[in-house]
């Protein structure tokens, strides 16, 4: 069983940064992929940004230049660094992971607010 734990999320103002973290209870590296996901109040959950095992990223059209996701195997975590925030990306942020040993894994997830 695959335990993920996010944090890093609050209240930022429009322009500003947050870094999310989420930490897995396996061994990263291991995975085929983790990602970041997002909901916002009445929508439906979108992916974010995601690293492969090989290394390669994928972002959201909306994210790109802005949003950078990168892990640390040696700590087991994942993180989404959040650069130039605008409100439109309010949001409980989760973390997926999916393993074809484990299979696939959210964590609880993580508000992230962009607000003045």
């Amino acid at each position: 069983q695959v335990q993920l734990v996010e944090s890093g999320g609050g209240l930022v103002q429009p322009g500003g940064s947050l870094r999310l973290s989420c930490a897995a209870s396996g061994r990263i590296f291991s995975f085929n992929y983790m990602g970041w996901h997002r909901q916002a109040p009445g929508k439906q959950r979108e992916m974010v940004a995601g690293i492969y095992s090989d290394g390669s990223t994928n972002y959201a059209d909306s994210v790109q230049g802005r949003f950078t996701i990168s892990r640390d195997n040696g700590k087991n975590t994942v993180y989404l660094q959040m650069n130039s925030l605008r409100p439109e990306a309010t949001a409980v942020y989760y973390c997926k992971s999916v393993s074809s040993t484990h299979g696939v894994y959210w964590g609880q997830g993580t508000q992230v607010t962009v607000s003045t």
